[in-house]
C-alpha cells in the first residue's frame, strides 16, 4: 500500500499533540501529504457560522501551531474545520481528501462512559472508505520505516 493522503482527525484532547507528532512521522517517512482535520459539534445555544467564538479562534490557532510542526518535518499539510457529527464528518472528509489512511487517536474509554457517549473512532472504523489506524497512547517515535 502506498501512502500519499493521510487524515489525522483531532479533538484538541491531551492525545492531541501525541497524534500529531505521529502521524508527522509518518507522513515524512512515507511521503505522505497530511491533513488534519477538526470537527465542530454544533451547540444549540451558541451561533456556529464562521469563526464567531472565541473558542473557535483557539481551534484555529491550534492547527495552524500543529501545522507549522508538520511542516517544519517537511511535511506537506493541510488543515480544515468543519461542523456537524465527529464520526460522519471524518468520513465525508476521507472521501473528499480523498484519504489512503486515517490515523485517529482513541481515548480507551469502556463501560458507561462509552455506552453514553460511544465511540467516534469505531464508527469511524466501521465506515471509513480507507485503510484507518486506530492509535491509543501514541508516541512519536514509535514509528519507523523498516529497511
Amino acid at each position: 500500500m502506498t501512502l500519499t493522503t493521510v487524515l489525522c482527525p483531532l479533538d484538541f484532547s491531551v492525545a492531541s499533540a501525541p497524534l500529531v507528532r505521529y502521524a508527522t512521522t509518518l507522513a515524512a517517512a512515507t511521503g505522505a501529504e497530511l491533513r488534519l482535520l477538526h470537527v465542530l459539534e454544533a451547540q444549540p445555544e451558541l451561533p456556529v457560522a464562521g469563526l464567531s467564538r472565541p473558542l473557535d479562534l483557539d481551534i484555529a490557532l491550534q492547527l495552524a501551531s500543529y501545522r507549522l510542526e508538520a511542516e517544519q518535518a517537511g511535511v506537506t499539510v493541510s488543515t480544515t474545520i468543519v461542523q456537524g457529527d465527529a464520526a460522519t464528518e471524518i468520513v465525508a472528509e476521507a472521501r473528499r481528501y480523498p484519504a489512503d489512511l486515517i490515523l485517529i487517536g482513541a481515548h480507551g474509554r469502556t463501560g458507561l462512559t462509552r455506552f453514553l457517549m460511544g465511540s467516534t473512532a469505531e464508527a469511524v472504523v466501521r465506515t471509513a472508505p480507507c485503510a484507518t489506524l486506530l492509535v491509543k497512547n501514541c508516541q512519536a517515535d514509535e514509528y519507523r520505516q523498516s529497511a
